[in-house]
């Protein structure tokens, strides 16, 4: 027989701050459900994902803290440098891509929108710039799985920003973009040497945002499993993603850092055609003659 009595639990009382944000950080830093992350500390599921609701949103809020482009004409110096070093490709200011964050079948009429070209559901997330120590600059997640990267890039912030040119820095972006007089894309069939050593620079120096994404995905595996949270909630949790990985970059928490360097593969959609883009081919056309003859 049971002990009326002895039936405690802690219904009716507060849940410490300190506590609640342990349980978001171990929501984000495992691929566990809501449910399993309750049960380890006595707390309901629908009382998690409050927790992870309202935390995600302040989270996000405070994101443009430390996600952010350089702020200052030293810091774009700083940057470039950094850059440089790396593969010898001079006035370079960062690398643009995208990935994608499984989601749950969002319903509604435009369910297939979120359906990307390998099947399943997602948010086509984009990384507009990328240092090369690994840190977000700049982050876009609003667009369904089904939208083309140079599309959201296009439509973005950062579009504007580069093509300003008041810092006079370059992007670097994959076969997926249109090449442009701010964005250098590889060229699809290299045959002089300084095509080919363009190319091999080019390539190779922007593997670095494709490192960044996997240290991310394993830093907060929530991302990499998929998120079944409400839409407005997937949004602020991945931005929240995004600023803890670059607060754990300035302090040098760098234990993911041990990827092997290897060139991606050329190209995932082939080179974007847009046969009214001329200025983009000729700038890097000039880019080449300068820098790899």
């Amino acid at each position: 027989m049971i002990n009326i009595e002895d039936r405690r639990n802690n219904r009716g009382l507060p849940i410490p701050p300190l506590f609640q944000l342990l349980t978001l950080l171990r929501f984000y830093g495992t691929s566990n459900f809501q449910i399993v992350n309750g049960d380890l500390r006595r707390i309901h599921q629908s009382t998690v994902s409050r927790i992870i609701t309202r935390l995600s949103k302040i989270m996000a809020s405070n994101a443009k803290h430390h996600v952010h482009f350089p702020r200052n004409v030293d810091e774009w110096k700083v940057v470039q440098v950094k850059f440089y070093k790396m593969y010898k490709m001079p006035g370079i200011g960062g690398c643009i891509d995208c990935t994608h964050i499984k989601i749950q079948n969002p319903g509604g009429p435009d369910l297939e929108a979120f359906r990307n070209r390998k099947g399943y559901f997602s948010l086509n997330v984009q990384a507009v710039y990328c240092g090369p120590s690994m840190e977000f600059m700049d982050i876009v997640v609003r667009w369904p799985g089904s939208y083309h990267d140079s599309f959201i890039f296009s439509s973005s912030y950062a579009n504007k920003y580069f093509d300003e040119r008041t810092h006079n820095m370059l992007l670097l972006g994959d076969g997926g973009y249109a090449c442009k007089t701010y964005l250098f894309t590889p060229l699809r069939n290299p045959v002089t040497p300084p095509e080919l050593k363009y190319n091999k620079a080019q390539i190779r120096t922007r593997n670095i945002i494709e490192r960044v994404f996997g240290v991310w995905k394993r830093k907060f595996p929530c991302l990499q499993r998929g998120l079944a949270n409400a839409p407005s909630t997937i949004v602020n949790i991945i931005i929240a993603c995004a600023m803890l990985h670059n607060i754990s970059r300035k302090y040098q928490n760098a234990d993911d850092d041990s990827d092997d360097e290897e060139d991606i593969l050329e190209e995932e959609y082939g080179e974007y055609n847009d046969d009214n883009n001329i200025l983009g081919p000729a700038a890097r056309s000039a880019y080449i003659v300068r820098h790899f003859s």
